[in-house]
């Protein structure tokens, strides 16, 4: 397979980071690199884009230290495996890269959080994306059913698919590189996008018919949403102009879901425009819902509680609608979960919270 435009590109940056690294030392100068820093206390709203990216806090990577010196080290030795898996067409999961590094003697890393840590780096400094790299993660991306017509890349070539008619109920798996080359999105007459955390309620939703009665793409999320999930449900909002929103469960790590899709993550912050949906709305579970419908509940536990305190200091939770809802659900120290709308049976869910949700936010 010929290598693309956004292949040759990382490969060319990346040899630049490497000719850079060079440089310095032949220069007899310490090598050192600049990269933003990565915390919530550096992350800014872009206007023009509508989301949350890295500020103009800097860190400098230097090899005046040992373990400084080992991290320049293993930024070549991944960058020249990296070259090396575009030139010969291959790919390599994270983990994969963490084990190869066995072989690299003092550039070995000594987990597998350094080595992701490294391909993120990369990333920010090349201005590439790690699916240029021909990197991907262990984790599966989205499972998409709905009325959606794509066209995705197998070991024949293109091939298209219809997102109900020719996929089992548990949907069409994208892949790990959601972009145009790999994933095209031939077409659709759905009027709106529901990410799900859960696969429970995602079975729920197709086992009741909800994607045909109500003319939704139903994306199961799996948790923290993988890259190509995020990058697949923004192709769609732009692309398609299908309005976009989030169903988990009410809890503060769902509350981080919802923020990943809406406003970008932390931790990819440096790609915030490619992934990030800006126009995604919450619908639920929120602390009001476990009031108006009565919800069964458990108990925050501390980590809960730490964490919903965290998110009132996390500026993508700053509007007046999660502040009241935090504070809300650190009052009545409660949490709830999809399922427990099946309180009213199995049927609930389907015929009455979510129509009402969606009616009041203007979708149906």
């Amino acid at each position: 397979m010929a290598k693309n435009e956004r292949q040759q590109k990382a490969m060319d940056n990346l040899i630049s980071i490497v000719r850079n690294i060079y440089d310095q030392l032949d220069a007899g100068n310490v090598p050192f690199m600049e990269l933003p820093l990565r915390s919530k206390k550096n992350i800014e709203f872009n206007a023009q884009h509508n989301v949350w990216t890295y500020g103009d806090l800097q860190t400098a990577r230097t090899s005046k230290t040992v373990q400084g010196a080992q991290m320049m080290l293993r930024t070549v030795y991944t960058a020249d495996f990296i070259n090396d898996m575009i030139q010969g067409s291959k790919s390599s999961t994270l983990r994969e890269l963490y084990y190869i590094s066995e072989g690299w003697e003092h550039a070995k890393f000594g987990t597998q959080d350094e080595s992701n840590l490294l391909a993120e780096d990369l990333e920010i400094i090349s201005k590439c994306m790690r699916e240029d790299f021909k990197l991907r993660p262990e984790e599966s991306g989205a499972h998409v059913y709905g009325n959606l017509d794509i066209s995705t890349m197998t070991k024949k070539g293109m091939k298209a698919f219809n997102c109900i008619d020719d996929v089992a109920e548990t949907g069409f798996a994208v892949p790990y590189n959601a972009e145009k080359e790999s994933l095209e999105i031939v077409g659709t007459d759905a009027k709106f996008i529901m990410a799900i955390e859960t696969g429970g309620m995602f079975a729920r939703l197709i086992e009741n018919g909800f994607p045909e009665r109500y003319n939704a793409i139903l994306v199961h999320l799996g948790g923290q949403p993988a890259r190509s999930t995020r990058r697949l449900i923004k192709r769609l909002n732009e692309e398609k102009g299908l309005p976009v929103t989030v169903f988990t469960d009410g809890d503060p790590w769902s509350f981080r879901i919802f923020a990943s899709v809406a406003y970008g993550a932390i931790k990819t912050a440096h790609i915030s425009e490619y992934l990030a949906t800006p126009t995604a709305q919450f619908i639920g579970i929120t602390a009001s819902d476990i009031l108006n419908y009565s919800l069964p509940t458990d108990k925050l536990s501390d980590k809960d509680i730490g964490a919903l305190n965290a998110e009132l200091s996390d500026p993508r939770f700053k509007d007046e609608f999660w502040v009241n809802e935090i504070q809300a659900m650190l009052e009545m120290k409660k949490k709830s979960e999809q399922q427990a709308l099946a309180k009213y049976g199995l049927d609930y869910v389907t015929d009455t919270y979510l129509p009402e949700k969606l009616t009041d936010m203007g979708i149906l």
